[in-house]
């Protein structure tokens, strides 16, 4: 077969430098577009953003050329930057080191979309390291990873 298919569709989670509460309604309302502009430059399919004052949610589908992690990286680090150049308050704005990124299967899309999209709902009956307990477990990480 000479041609390769691939179908690699992640939900990603990263959260900001020790959860700090810093991404206010007038940054995200420019973050968002600004990762969907470094999808489009990378080749990298964005079907949702969301995510509150300390993390971020993806729905990334990632080309067969590039890796979970080099995709993170994009993602992080030149959002770092362009958070430096264009808010000069923030500029000691961190990403965590970390993150998660969790395969999702065609079947799922449209809910892992919707909840991501839905974040600020999900988010007043829970906090962020409940989520991730969740989702560790959902997807059958044991508690010595969280």
């Amino acid at each position: 077969m000479a041609h390769t298919f691939i179908s690699c569709i992640c939900h990603v989670v990263f959260a900001t430098k020790e959860r700090a509460p810093i991404i206010s309604p007038a940054l995200r309302d420019r973050l968002y577009p600004y990762f969907g502009a470094l999808a489009r430059d990378h080749h990298i399919g964005l079907f949702a953003v969301g995510g509150i004052e300390d993390h971020v949610h993806l729905l990334v589908s990632i080309p067969s050329t590039m890796s979970v992690s080099q995709t993170v990286k994009i993602f992080k680090g030149a959002s770092s930057r362009w958070i430096h150049q264009e808010f000069d308050y923030m500029i000691d704005f961190a990403w965590q080191g970390g993150y998660g990124a969790f395969s999702v299967s065609r079947s799922l899309h449209t809910q892992v979309k919707s909840y991501i999209e839905n974040q600020l709902d999900h988010h007043q009956k829970m906090t962020y390291e409940e989520e991730m307990r969740i989702l560790l477990l959902k997807h059958e990480f044991s508690s010595q990873h969280g």
